[in-house]
């Protein structure tokens, strides 16, 4: 197949592509369709990513089996006290996570970030809590589909944007049918609390929402209320939550949030994700899985997947396991030894935040994180062995003058997964070693690409 890259950038700049009137417009656009990150546009790049269909099957057969053993061992995590200690919750999640939620799928929309190479697809980390971003994904993809160089880039490649706000949609009413709602369009209600920096994006999916005949809100959980046995929003009675507020918000904030939590305790409406999505969303289960402790619990097939895509991951504490060539290591040893291969993680944040990559450490620093990690509380960290990563050139857009440069960025290609089927992806760009937009990174869309005859 021709390389759509090389095509790509060969039809830059023949309609003016380059040029800062060409960009005004441009960004004017995706400001006037809400493609913001706070006060930031998403996506300052000029080219998407392109996904071919080997590429996207082997996305597709390794998320997949990834999705459904999490939900697993969250059945399971739920029956066996040993393995739900293996996370690491707090006496706060613990609560949470004991709430009957009235139906069994815990992530109705999970994400898994990974990074796809000719040889190699290795993930990150797994999302399991209402991720972010593929409303804006979308979205750009519309933006995009609209520029003309993508009618030229046509004449060459068939180039399809995934659509997954319908798919979304679907999914959510899938998770209310299960949980026993009959409602033929049930009001949904999105809900964080005002301020965040995707609020935008809540937006973009309850105008899409509505769109497809299901009336669809968005409120800070202090908007909630409980009259009549019923939760409502601005006078409305509401039968699904899209929660996008996390656990952790629950937690920390248990008074701005005393209505949502009581309103999922007494099933007075649907919430999705449960917040059982908690378990797997911890970055432990990635030690759950490659950690020999818990070998039996999974089959050849899951393990041979696991090995391939899933890099050795441990929490840290003072233990003796196997590294992963097999062999018996003092674990602690290990990580102060082995820093140019290792990545020091806290088990429950997001965004890069805490993330030490030992590589881009130095002796005294990475000790002292390492020090840290042994001293908090058990489960509070992980230590995850490095993983190959992908870097493409992507024409950036840089302001004050202005100019176009082609940058090598990290590409990290996540998937969304809706009730456990693959269904597009998030492309996060940066030109550090951590990938995220709340951190600073970009993004673009993807799309799926194939060369014409």
């Amino acid at each position: 197949m021709p390389d759509p890259i090389q095509t790509w950038m060969s039809l830059l700049g023949q309609g003016g592509e380059l040029t800062e009137a060409y960009w005004d417009a441009h960004a004017q656009h995706m400001r006037d369709a809400r493609l913001m990150f706070g006060d930031r546009l998403s996506c300052p790049f000029l080219r998407p990513l392109f996904m071919d269909a080997h590429g996207e099957a082997r996305q597709r057969a390794a998320c997949e089996v990834i999705a459904l053993v999490a939900e697993r061992i969250i059945r399971e995590a739920m029956k066996d006290e040993a393995l739900l200690g293996a996370f690491g919750l707090s006496d706060a999640e613990r609560a949470m996570v004991a709430i009957d939620p009235g139906y069994a799928y815990a992530s109705t929309a999970s994400r898994l970030d990974s990074f796809l190479l000719p040889h190699s697809l290795m993930f990150a980390e797994y999302n399991a809590e209402s991720p972010a971003g593929f409303g804006y994904t979308e979205t750009l993809a519309a933006v995009f589909e609209q520029l003309p160089i993508m009618d030229r880039f046509r004449e060459h490649f068939d180039a399809q944007p995934y659509l997954m706000m319908d798919t979304m949609l679907e999914a959510l009413i899938a998770s209310y049918r299960d949980w026993g709602g009959t409602a033929p369009a049930p009001r949904i209600v999105i809900t964080d609390f005002r301020g965040v920096p995707t609020w935008s994006e809540f937006e973009i999916l309850a105008h899409r929402f509505t769109a497809c005949g299901v009336p669809t809100l968005i409120a800070d959980p202090r908007d909630l209320e409980l009259v009549n046995g019923r939760l409502v929003v601005y006078g409305q009675a509401v039968d699904l939550v899209y929660r996008r507020a996390l656990v952790n918000d629950l937690v920390a904030r248990p008074d701005d949030t005393r209505v949502l939590v009581q309103a999922y305790r007494d099933r007075l409406a649907c919430v999705a994700n449960t917040f059982r999505c908690k378990i797997p969303h911890k970055k432990s289960f990635f030690a759950v899985l490659t950690d020999e402790a818990h070998a039996a619990r999974f089959s050849a097939d899951e393990h041979a997947v696991i090995r391939a895509h899933v890099p050795w991951t441990r929490v840290v504490a003072e233990r003796r396991t196997r590294n992963s060539g097999g062999d018996d290591v003092d674990l602690a040893a290990f990580i102060r030894d082995q820093r140019d291969r290792l990545v020091l993680k806290p088990t429950d944040d997001f965004g890069g935040h805490g993330v030490t990559l030992g590589w881009e450490t130095d002796e005294a620093a990475w000790d002292t994180t390492l020090r840290a990690a042994l001293a908090a509380p058990g489960g509070s960290w992980i230590v995850q062995e490095r993983i190959p990563i992908r870097r493409e050139p992507f024409p950036m857009v840089e302001n004050n003058p202005h100019r176009v440069t082609n940058r090598d960025m990290l590409v990290d290609c996540a998937p969304y997964i809706f009730r456990g089927k693959v269904c597009g992806f998030l492309t996060r760009l940066s030109a550090s070693g951590l990938a995220n937009v709340t951190s600073g990174g970009g993004q673009v869309p993807a799309f799926r690409v194939a060369a014409r005859p």
